[in-house]
């Protein structure tokens, strides 16, 4: 145990100084995280975190799409006991409430991931800590919890990342409670801005929720620095939400789709980037990835194939099978083309099309069989099975399956 368990700069190892809170599909949160800083410097935390020895500040978290927060550990306790923790935290929170400042109401949150403890709990653990604000002469609201983990708006309005903010988090790993305490937080205001106040937008091909592009594009370009203005090419670039985020995070961008029309669509979105301040450092041109030639030079691709037709239910098998054979014939006919364009070593970050089934089964594309034979090794993860890297929500049918490769 950590001898100044809450000094905000004191860490429970040495070798971990941030933690991150995956969303619901941790897999993907984990393979994006290794992707960009390398399995080596991670360490997953139970099934909804994961530890890394870089500290807070060196770490772009707005840049991250599948992560939903980024905390600073404080302490580890040999126990998942929500008492004995409780009174744990409870004998060390004047240490907390010293680091902030004196005038203001401070806002108080908490949030548990796998440790047996009820909503109730947190409760009276939060009064507990508003008795202890009291006898400091602090005043402060704590923000009730209805489940253990407070959510994603709960955290981002009540401002308890800001200055007079504190979430406390609370991990059960390996019969161990991790304690953190939040960083920074996923602005969905922002998402919501960037996805709905865009000038075009077409339900038709797709609505790609800008996280998920910032995943696909983490994906894509591995440990790429944007500084050095590698360029990500997306071949099926639609309205363009891929291009954005990587214009956002500093690469250069190069799209191309097969209507005209979603080239002048993604054009006016990269324009409306003007407004974040970013220059449309991109090249658009109309171009069936089947058989188009990319004159310009990129870096990676990261892109979200054809999908299929949109659907409501799983079809009977002889219909699937006929989706699925559509897809194949397209996305093969895009890789074989696309193979002899680019240079062994290249990373590719592909979204294609996968199908959910009852129980939760997934129909995957069978051109996943054989990517050696199209001229693609597909990168494996320490910390992440590729099977679980599949992005779809409950009600949906046609998930899209997140493919890693590296041209053979």
């Amino acid at each position: 145990m950590a001898n100044y368990p809450y000094n905000r700069y004191t860490i429970y190892n040495m070798t971990h100084k941030s933690l991150f809170i995956l969303g619901r599909q941790p897999a993907i949160g984990r393979a994006e995280l290794e992707s960009l800083y390398g399995a080596d410097h991670l360490e997953p935390i139970g099934d909804s975190a994961v530890a890394c020895d870089l500290s807070v500040d060196a770490i772009d978290f707005a840049r991250l799409g599948s992560s939903m927060r980024v905390a600073r550990p404080l302490d580890d306790l040999p126990t998942t006991n929500w008492p004995q923790v409780a009174k744990r935290v409870m004998k060390a929170f004047p240490e907390l409430l010293d680091e902030l400042p004196l005038d203001g109401k401070l806002k108080l949150g908490i949030s548990t991931f796998g440790l047996p403890v009820t909503a109730n709990d947190l409760l009276r653990t939060g009064l507990m800590l508003k008795k202890i604000c009291k006898a400091n002469n602090r005043s402060v609201r704590v923000v009730p919890n209805t489940e253990p983990a407070l959510n994603t708006a709960q955290v981002l309005h009540n401002q308890l990342t800001g200055d007079m903010g504190i979430e406390l988090l609370f991990i059960e790993h390996g019969g161990k409670t991790y304690i953190a305490q939040t960083a920074a937080i996923q602005d969905i205001d922002a998402y919501a801005k960037r996805d709905q106040g865009r000038p075009k937008r077409d339900a038709r091909v797709g609505m790609l929720p800008p996280k998920l592009a910032q995943t696909i594009v983490n994906l894509g370009v591995g440990k790429l620095e944007p500084a050095i203005k590698h360029v990500v090419l997306d071949p099926f670039c639609g309205t363009g939400v891929v291009l954005q985020e990587a214009l956002l995070m500093g690469y250069g961008a190069y799209g191309t789709d097969l209507e005209p029309r979603m080239i002048d669509y993604s054009r006016q979105n990269l324009e409306w980037l003007a407004t974040y301040g970013v220059e449309s450092d991109v090249q658009l041109e109309a171009g069936d990835a089947t058989d188009h030639h990319w004159e310009h030079p990129f870096a990676a691709v990261a892109c979200e194939t054809y999908l299929g037709r949109p659907l409501n239910s799983l079809p009977n098998p002889e219909v699937l099978r006929e989706i699925k054979g559509t897809c194949n014939v397209i996305i093969e006919k895009f890789m074989r083309n696309l193979t002899g364009q680019i240079p062994a070593g290249t990373r590719l970050c592909l979204a294609v099309p996968a199908w959910v089934g009852a129980n939760g089964r997934i129909h995957h594309l069978s051109a996943l069989d054989h990517l050696e034979v199209l001229g693609y090794n597909r990168v494996s993860f320490e910390h992440a099975n590729t099977e679980e890297l599949v992005y779809y929500r409950t009600d949906q049918t046609v998930a899209r399956e997140l493919v890693v490769l590296i041209r053979k």
